[in-house]
């Protein structure tokens, strides 16, 4: 296990050195564990390749299956993929929330097609975890991207973790750092909606139902 550190009911404010640490832990290319209002993620550095190849085999995920990108801002998600109208509006509504979009990938492309399994796709969203928000928000105030590999902390086709222990008890490969914030707000993962043409597709039903989603468009 790597190093734990537990903020549950601390203020953002009193947190900052430890998330400070977690920035510092993704730039040097190590994997972390933390807190969504969903359930938890694990991530790292989409940048880098050793990284991606880490929680791959971490989660013994199929390698065809490719990664989603959580993104501090719509500015940042800008840089890499393309928003038509339909994902423009999506975007405005629900970000920061709990709703990814599929995406085409700009090319070129800054983010290693690894990440998306050589797909021309790729899935993002803002998260409004606030623990989570800050640091992807501090990764762009040093310079870095401002994003990571964003995906739930379990083995794949296995229940995702709801709480930093549950990280702990479930995953066996060694992670640098789990942030554990409590328990998860819902148990639900994020609903996924592909934006790729002029017609919504659902992926995913999470926390947003289909319903919510077609009334507001």
């Amino acid at each position: 296990m790597g190093f734990l550190i537990k903020l549950a009911g601390k203020e953002l404010k009193d947190i900052k050195f430890y998330l400070d640490i977690a920035v510092d832990n993704i730039i040097e290319g190590k994997i972390i564990a933390f807190p969504t209002n969903s359930v938890y993620g694990i991530g790292g550095d989409p940048l880098n390749l050793n990284v991606i190849k880490k929680i791959y085999d971490i989660k013994f995920r199929d390698h065809t299956k490719g990664l989603l990108l959580l993104i501090s801002d719509f500015d940042e998600a800008s840089k890499i993929a393309e928003f038509n109208d339909i994902a423009k509006k999506l975007a405005d509504r629900y970000w920061p929330g709990q709703l990814t979009l599929i995406l085409k990938r700009k090319v070129p492309n800054i983010i290693p097609q690894e990440v998306t399994a050589f797909q021309n796709t790729i899935g993002l969203r803002v998260p409004e975890n606030e623990i989570i928000l800050k640091i992807l928000n501090l990764l762009k105030d040093k310079g870095h991207f401002g994003g990571i590999i964003g995906t739930s902390a379990n083995y794949a086709g296995e229940s995702p973790s709801i709480s930093g222990e549950e990280v702990v008890k479930k995953i066996l490969s060694p992670i640098d750092l789990i942030i554990d914030a409590g328990k998860s707000k819902s148990k639900l993962p994020t609903t996924i909606v592909d934006c790729t043409s002029e017609r919504v597709n659902f992926l995913r039903i999470g926390e947003i139902s289909k319903e919510e989603i077609l009334e507001y468009l």
